[in-house]
């Protein structure tokens, strides 16, 4: 089941696994196919980011985000993302894809996509910001409008250091980007 498939798989059971709540997780499984393997028989790095999108996705359907965004021509984006690769995920395992909002701060979410083998095993660990960008308005929108959008009344925790150092780090690669 390539991508198309597993994305059509996910959304056809969004509503099964009902509401995402902020703060909680979205747990996808997956077992590693040959179509998601490179020459060392292992998950390859692009699959991690294209798995990483379904839960990304399945938050969004859950959250509401999607059809609030279809509605008022919104796009959510990803801004950047990082990635810590620390056991591999062979051929045929099973394992989870579990996601989750972090926080947020002005235009920026942090999410956080984590990799768990199926003894409970980290295998990766992915960091992402991004954002809504508002195309009628021509501008990223804050996340606390768009949380408010949603109806719910979550408020962002404090960054870990963790976060902040992923931030920074993103904020200086981006400008690096934009000199290029």
């Amino acid at each position: 089941m390539y991508v198309w498939g597993r994305l059509a798989r996910m959304m056809a059971t969004a509503s099964s696994r009902g509401p995402y709540v902020i703060g909680d997780q979205s747990r996808l499984g997956f077992r590693c196919l040959p179509t998601d393997i490179d020459f060392n028989s292992h998950l390859n790095n692009a699959r991690y980011m294209m798995l990483a999108d379904l839960g990304r996705i399945d938050v969004f359907l859950r959250v509401g985000l999607v059809a609030l965004a279809r509605k008022n021509g919104w796009a959510p984006m990803i801004g950047g993302l990082q990635v810590s690769y620390v056991r591999e995920i062979r051929l045929w395992r099973h394992f989870e894809v579990a996601s989750s909002i972090e926080t947020w701060d002005a235009t920026s979410v942090i999410g956080k996509h984590r990799f768990v083998l199926d003894n409970g095993e980290t295998a990766a660990l992915i960091m992402t910001t991004g954002g809504v960008y508002d195309r009628r308005g021509r501008r990223f929108l804050e996340i606390g409008e768009v949380v408010a959008a949603l109806g719910h009344s979550a408020q962002p925790r404090p960054p870990t250091e963790a976060e902040r150092a992923f931030m920074i780090s993103h904020k200086n690669l981006r400008e690096q980007a934009k000199q290029a």
